[in-house]
């Protein structure tokens, strides 16, 4: 089975192809630009590169949020364009599970963070066991001071994880202190790779319903809410 993996819902914009468990081939930019203009050059010159044309694709997977408003609704729009044009299924995963997905390493617990701003995060919890990324908890949108508060209570090490880290990181610390293990920078951007392989058993979606999780409304159509409400 030949899976494409799309993700444009962080500023890390990444497709990858896969053959059964094998990557195929995979291509990363981590840079502050327009997922739009890019996404489908890259898609087109990573299939080039590996010869695989697209009637050759059995599914089409992609990162279905939380993160970048629009760039989660470009990446969602594009795999249900191509699933639908190739009549082939279509499957979603949480970002911050294909984030969580790179510590296949680690032994206890993870929490994969995307700030949301004013001192919230997108975060879940995940752990691996046998060899399997599990959720714990569900992914959210909530005030990282509660979430820390929460994840003390474990009383296990967590490892806190993404490039949003550094943002975040006097508060956990001065929540949590030893008790969490901070991985930020590059080494800690999703690997779209990950993401295939984790959607490549994932159930196919229902095109028509399939839409992206944002968790939270956008930050345009909540103050636009809030006008609303206090006119009338």
């Amino acid at each position: 089975m030949k899976v494409l993996a799309i993700d444009t819902s962080t500023y890390a914009l990444g497709v990858s192809l896969l053959d059964g468990e094998r990557i195929i081939g995979e291509h990363m930019t981590n840079l502050n630009k327009n997922h739009s203009l890019r996404v489908m050059p890259a898609i087109q010159a990573l299939m080039n590169e590996c010869e695989v044309k697209p009637a050759e694709l059995d599914k089409i997977v992609v990162a279905k949020g939380p993160g970048s408003y629009t760039g989660v609704r470009i990446g969602v729009t594009i795999a249900k364009t191509l699933a639908w044009s190739l009549k082939i299924p279509l499957a979603g995963v949480s970002s911050l599970a294909v984030l969580a997905a790179s510590a296949y390493f680690y032994p206890s617990y993870i929490s994969p963070i995307f700030d949301a701003r004013r001192g919230r995060v997108y975060t879940g919890l995940y752990r691996f066991e046998d060899g399997k990324l599990v959720a714990v908890e569900e992914d959210q949108n909530i005030a990282l001071t509660d979430w820390c508060s929460q994840l003390k209570k474990l009383d296990r090490e967590v490892l806190f994880l993404g490039e949003d880290v550094h943002l975040h990181a006097e508060s956990i610390q001065e929540i949590m202190a030893d008790q969490a293990l901070l991985k930020g920078g590059l080494a800690a951007s999703p690997r779209p790779s990950d993401l295939a392989r984790l959607g490549l058993h994932e159930p196919a979606a229902d095109l028509h319903s399939f839409v992206p999780n944002y968790i939270r409304l956008a930050e345009a159509e909540t103050k636009w809410l809030e006008q609303q409400k206090a006119e009338e």
